[in-house]
């Protein structure tokens, strides 16, 4: 065709269509099963502010629990809360 625009490639530069899936169809696959899942079971928790943190496997094998991690953060925070106090500076 005369009146088609062409890319740098040479070929016709046309506008796909896209098509919408039908409401009534089901794109679910089968080995998805949710109809035992229950909504919004964590919603409560992450409204809160729970932060998710993927460790490292040489970390996950030295604290393998969530109150090891928790405990050994707070001594890290600890021990930077008194280096800031004695050199009158802040860190990140």
């Amino acid at each position: 065709m005369p009146d088609e625009q062409h890319g740098l490639n040479g070929k016709a530069m046309k506008k796909q269509t896209r098509r919408k899936p039908s409401e009534d169809s089901d794109t679910m696959r089968p080995e998805y099963d949710f109809s035992i899942g229950v909504r919004g079971k964590h919603a409560a928790r992450y409204a809160q502010g729970t932060n998710v943190v993927v460790l490292e496997p040489d970390v996950a094998r030295e604290f393998r629990t969530t109150e090891q991690v928790n405990e050994a953060l707070r001594a890290v925070s600890k021990l930077l809360q008194q280096h800031r106090k004695r050199s009158g500076r802040k860190t990140a």
